[in-house]
């Protein structure tokens, strides 16, 4: 199966950019990923949340696929352990379909739209992270996740 992480925005720091690639790449051993980054709406600062939220909407909807899985990465998601995440993933990987998609959206969240697009959602925490971390920090849970299917022992490192 083909997992898909669709982001908004650039990541400016180069630690960032870093751990991402890293992460990427070690998940390159478990899975098929497909990383999309939808550039920033440009005039943003011109326009209100609303109008940002449905550009960016109509930007993300033209990377999806018919018969994905979509959810969305959200403050107001379901929050998982690890372990949990893992269970998640592999009931999503055994329930087939086309692919898999994680949407992390802008700093306005999403349009409603894309909410309606989806299949759920999913809080990495209730603390509040920049949008360009929060990215680095899923796809090290995903690795987390994989690893720990896998029964490889980097979740208890």
């Amino acid at each position: 199966m083909i997992l898909k992480i669709i982001y908004v925005g650039k990541t400016g720091k180069s630690f960032l950019i870093e751990g991402e690639k890293e992460y990427a790449s070690r998940l390159g051993h478990y899975l098929k990923l497909e990383v999309i980054e939808i550039p920033d709406v440009k005039n943003a600062r011109k326009l209100s949340a609303q109008e940002i939220k449905n550009k960016e909407g109509e930007a993300i909807k033209t990377k999806l696929k018919p018969g994905e899985k979509i959810f969305l990465l959200d403050e107001k998601g379901k929050e998982y352990t690890s372990v949990g995440l893992a269970k998640f993933l592999q009931k999503q990987f055994n329930s087939g379909g086309q692919g898999l998609t994680f949407i992390i959206g802008g700093p306005y969240g999403f349009s409603d739209e894309i909410y309606d697009l989806s299949s759920g959602k999913v809080s990495l925490s209730q603390l509040t992270f920049s949008h360009q971390m929060v990215r680095m920090f899923f796809l090290e849970q995903l690795y987390r996740a994989m690893t720990i299917l896998k029964g490889e022992p980097y979740h208890h490192m």
